[in-house]
């Protein structure tokens, strides 16, 4: 009789913010950029305080499509605002930009070989 009410409410799963292999590869290219400019810190600091509006932000993106999609590829955002709608999505992103990070300050360490 309240088998309706079981589901009522459920909340999506952070497993399912696995990306695609388009998805990954501008999720990469983002985050090496921000690596790269050495905006990591600030970066993750915007993501973790936005996370709770991770839908939202992929209701945004998708509303200004038509505008950034003069600029940057449609298909591209788009698959972008697919991913970040998923509950988890935002971490995900969050934990390439500490791997990218790591990944960096370990090359740059002196005494490398890369001196």
């Amino acid at each position: 009789m309240y088998k309706w009410l079981k589901h009522a409410f459920a909340v999506e799963s952070t497993d399912s913010a696995i990306p695609t292999e388009s998805q990954t590869k501008l999720i990469d290219l983002v985050c090496r950029e921000i690596v790269r400019r050495q905006m990591t810190l600030p970066a993750q600091m915007v993501l973790d305080s936005s996370a709770p509006l991770h839908f939202l932000a992929g209701q945004t993106l998708r509303f200004f499509e038509p505008v950034l999609g003069t600029v940057l590829n449609p298909a591209e955002l788009r698959d972008f605002a697919e991913f970040i709608e998923h509950r988890g999505a935002v971490e995900s992103i969050s934990r390439r930009l500490t791997e990218l990070q790591e990944t960096e300050t370990r090359s740059s360490v002196p005494g490398n070989g890369r001196d």
